[in-house]
């Protein structure tokens, strides 16, 4: 649950930022909009093993410690069950530990955020993932649901204003340059494709649930970022986060539970 606030933000609070709800954690440390440290864990699924000494090592090196923490942002899914269990357990501990106030953040937003500007320096190709460039306008995040499903959302580019600067610093003009046009949804890769796949304008995919499904989703009219866009980032959770929090969108942490958009599975142990 995200409740609105007409408080201001008056000056730039020291801000967590997680990612645990995907393959590859990561923590970032912010001040205001300004990134100060990121920080990638060692291996895929190492979130609850890693994920406190890194925030103690970031803290240290920035000399910082945890009382000091203002706000924190997490990315609270959809995606793995275990992983936005542990994002939202450590933003309800900040809250509890020293009041630092909560913003949650959409998992399939924070994988199309890491897609900003793919021209000049940023763009790489190779033979089976082709390179957008200035003329991708829509693209798909994917994340593996399990039992052959996919969380998915799928975005336009939005189109620029006439008073955008173009040396702006603010993290909207950074990572919110998508508008999302399909909501997270449950899906198959047939049901996706079949949506999706019009061949009239390239759909361009990224997400971790193309590690082992790329194929799934290969036909006319579907293309794939270079996988080093794929991994949702923490530096995403906090550029989308700081928007939120500017806009007085903070999450209550009594009722903040993780957007798992199915139950979980759980089996029973029998006797």
């Amino acid at each position: 649950m995200v409740v609105g606030t007409t408080s201001q933000i008056t000056k730039a609070p020291l801000i967590l930022a997680v990612e645990t709800s995907s393959r590859v954690g990561s923590i970032a440390l912010a001040l205001g909009s300004e990134l100060v440290a990121e920080s990638r864990f060692s291996a895929p699924l190492r979130h609850s093993v890693e994920i406190f000494p890194a925030i103690r090592d970031m803290l240290d090196r920035a000399g910082r410690t945890p009382s000091q923490i203002e706000h924190v942002y997490v990315s609270f899914g959809p995606g793995s069950f275990s992983g936005l269990r542990i994002a939202t357990t450590l933003a309800k501990m900040m809250n509890l530990a020293n009041g630092a106030r909560i913003v949650s953040v959409d998992t399939l937003d924070v994988a199309a955020a890491n897609v900003v500007d793919l021209t000049g320096a940023d763009r790489e190709s190779s033979p089976d993932q082709q390179t957008p460039g200035a003329g991708c306008k829509k693209l798909a995040a994917v994340l593996d649901a399990k039992r052959g499903h996919f969380f998915v959302a799928v975005y336009e580019r939005k189109a620029k204003t006439g008073g955008a600067r173009p040396d702006a610093q603010d993290a909207e003009c950074k990572a919110g340059v998508w508008s999302k046009v399909l909501a997270d949804s449950l899906m198959t890769a047939p049901e996706f494709i079949a949506q999706f796949a019009d061949g009239q304008e390239p759909l361009w995919l990224l997400g971790d649930g193309l590690v082992y499904y790329q194929n799934d989703f290969r036909t006319d009219g579907i293309c794939f970022f270079e996988q080093t866009y794929w991994s949702p980032q923490a530096r995403s959770v906090h550029a989308l986060g700081w928007q939120m929090a500017l806009r007085g969108q903070f999450a209550e942490p009594l009722t903040l539970t993780p957007n798992y958009l199915r139950k979980p599975d759980i089996t029973m142990k029998s006797r």
